[in-house]
Parts: structure tokens; C-alpha cells; sequence
């Protein structure tokens, strides 16, 4: 079996925070429409807050049953990952308006498996395509969302 690392200084606040803050936003999840149906404004973030707090929860219970890190021990908090996964999402969020949501996401992905997974760059590929085929899919075809397209690459599309 595997040996469980031990708790990490601010580990255990920042679950606390985490559960927090997935309850809260089921709640206003909760708020936009009620749980009247599938078909209603508010049943999808109800369902990605649930997964939220459920996923809490679990990150909760394990951060409550480890043991502390001695007091003398140095851990770091910013590890290199991730500072370079926090650019990441930066560059992310900064790049969508400009070419769309698809192919942002599709570099977000690629870069995000490869740097943090560390997997081939063939499986990473393949995991990029399948993920954004299930976004295509769900949201464009079964929830008919227009996904942004990005003003940069508007006359190309």
C-alpha cells in the first residue's frame, strides 16, 4: 500500500475553503431556476457545483485524515508546476477572445496534459481531440451553444 503523504501547511484551510466555496456556488446555482426540471436555466451549474462539492468533500475527508507535517519541515508552496500551470490558465483566459474558444482550449489542453500529466505527446494528443470532441458535442449539438469563435481568426472560419 501505498505510503500517504502528510498534510501540507495551509492544506487543510484551503479545503475548508474549497468545500465552502462549492456550496456556495450550488446555492446560487440552485437560485437561477430551482431543480424544476432537466430542461431549466440552472440544472447544468447545479450539476458542476454538485460535482464540485462532492469532489470537496473528498479532497476534505482525506486532508482531515492525514497527519500533520512536523512544524521544522520545509515544504514549498509555489512549485514550479504550479507557477507554470497559473500562466497557463492566465494565457488561457487571455488568448480566448482572440481565437475563439475551441482552439484555445484545444492548446490549453495539449499544453495542460503534457506538462502536468507527463505522458506521450501521442496520448496527450489524443486525450486533447477526445475531450474537445465531448465539449463539441455537448455543447454545441446537445445544448446548442454557440461556442465564442475569437476576433482574430473571425474571417478565417
Amino acid at each position: 500500500m501505498k505510503e500517504r503523504s502528510p498534510l501540507r501547511p495551509g492544506e487543510l484551510v484551503f479545503a475548508i475553503l474549497l468545500a465552502a466555496f462549492s456550496a456556495l456556488a450550488l446555492w446560487q446555482a440552485y437560485r437561477i431556476s430551482g431543480f424544476t426540471g432537466l430542461s431549466t436555466p440552472g440544472i447544468f451549474p447545479m450539476l458542476a457545483s454538485a460535482t464540485m462539492l462532492i469532489a470537496s468533500a473528498f479532497i476534505l475527508a482525506d486532508a482531515l485524515s492525514r497527519r500533520r507535517i512536523e512544524s521544522g519541515a520545509q515544504t514549498p508552496v509555489l512549485t514550479p508546476r504550479l507557477v507554470v500551470f497559473v500562466a497557463m490558465v492566465a494565457a488561457y483566459v487571455f488568448a480566448m477572445p482572440w481565437v475563439g474558444f475551441m482552439l484555445s482550449s484545444a492548446v490549453f489542453l495539449f499544453a495542460g496534459f503534457t506538462v502536468l500529466w507527463r505522458r506521450s505527446l501521442l496520448v496527450s494528443l489524443a486525450l486533447t481531440a477526445g475531450t474537445l470532441a465531448v465539449i463539441w458535442i455537448v455543447f454545441r449539438l446537445v445544448f446548442q451553444v454557440v461556442l465564442p469563435r475569437g476576433t482574430l481568426l473571425q474571417g478565417f472560419l
